[in-house]
């Protein structure tokens, strides 16, 4: 898809985008994470709730936060101010045993945060008011259950319960940070939008995603900051301060693939916590000495003499626990069958039996 640019700036083009949602949708979800995008849309939904009045239209909003189990104090301090800042909102600060995805093991492709098997290695403990596993009546919560999954499940929950016509789960991806994230919004299928919105994506019935941000680069997101005097997670004063570019100052999952190069920050920055991560999941030590390494499979793989890929595949595959094993045969094989079939870039619905797989 061609760029096309526009007269408007990003901040104008952002309220238009709620223009059109809230002319549609009577509950707005903020999905928020801690990160600068999810908490720059929670400032901005706000200015717009009380300049144009949404109480007195109707109109709900939410706030979900996922808990991980393991941030940074700067976070984790961010989060408190955060969660029930504006009254207004309501929040909902879920601490729940779901599968997330591990990319520092050779043995697991996942982890459990707040294993209730494991409480000894919880590297936090369940904050005040957060919803867990002791307290919480989701009907549709199994243990385990990926963190993708429970995410859609959740929202569509919300939805029932606020009796709400339509749900719209604001996300703050933006298309610079990523190809998928470029692709999620360019692509060119209609069947799952909101009527023609291209920045929209169907969960379930009556609720869907929306990417109002999508447009915004980082310098945008750091001149609203400033130009608003909008609060914001300060380890992003620390990552600039220990040289971090900015395309890899993340907040997410410790464990999550896209953090792997940047694991080794804990050790400078918080070495209690490191001290902790290092026990909780297999692999962690290894990928903070050689995440952005060749070793951790980090760009410029290179092909060893005698083997051909297919047999370098294979060959990677037989050092792999056997369960760890068949999970990768089953993405091959999902990718495989399309290519044979159709080829071409992967539809949604393949990527999500790759996700699932």
């Amino acid at each position: 898809m061609v760029k096309v640019y526009q007269k408007e700036n990003v901040y104008e083009a952002f309220n238009h985008r709620l223009d059109y949602i809230c002319n549609y949708f009577d509950h707005l979800i903020i999905s928020f994470s801690g990160g600068k995008d999810s908490g720059l849309m929670l400032e901005l939904v706000y200015l717009y709730y009380k300049s144009h009045k949404l109480v007195e239209k109707g109109i709900k909003v939410s706030v979900f936060y996922l808990d991980y189990e393991g941030n940074y104090q700067e976070t984790k301090d961010y989060i408190h101010r955060s969660m029930g800042k504006y009254l207004e909102f309501e929040y909902y600060h879920i601490c729940l045993p779901v599968s997330a995805s591990c990319g520092i093991s050779m043995s697991q492709s996942t982890w459990l945060p707040w294993d209730p098997d494991h409480k000894e290695l919880w590297l936090n403990t369940i904050p005040k008011g957060a919803i867990h596993l002791e307290n919480q009546d989701f009907s549709f919560f199994k243990v385990g259950m990926s963190d993708y999954d429970f995410q859609s499940k959740f929202c569509q929950w919300l939805h029932n319960e606020k009796g709400a016509t339509r749900t719209a789960v604001l996300v703050g991806i933006r298309a610079q940070e990523s190809l998928n994230r470029y692709n999620a919004v360019t692509r060119d299928e209609t069947f799952s939008r909101f009527g023609t919105t291209n920045y929209s994506h169907r969960i379930s019935k009556d609720v869907f995603n929306f990417y109002p941000m999508y447009d915004w680069l980082f310098a945008d997101i750091w001149r609203a900051n400033a130009k608003f005097e909008f609060d914001y997670n300060h380890l992003y004063d620390l990552y600039y301060q220990a040289g971090v570019p900015f395309k890899s100052m993340r907040v997410a999952n410790p464990f999550h693939q896209c953090g792997v190069h940047s694991l080794k920050l804990y050790q400078a920055l918080e070495p209690e916590t490191w001290g902790k991560l290092v026990g909780r999941v297999n692999g962690a030590n290894f990928a903070a000495l050689y995440g952005g390494t060749q070793a951790m499979g980090y760009r410029g793989a290179v092909l060893p003499k005698g083997h051909t890929w297919q047999s370098y595949v294979e060959f990677l595959l037989d050092t792999l626990p056997e369960e760890t094993r068949n999970v990768y045969r089953k993405k091959f094989q999902s990718s495989m069958d399309y290519w044979m079939r159709t080829g071409g870039a992967l539809p949604v619905n393949v990527v999500e039996e790759l996700k699932t797989s």
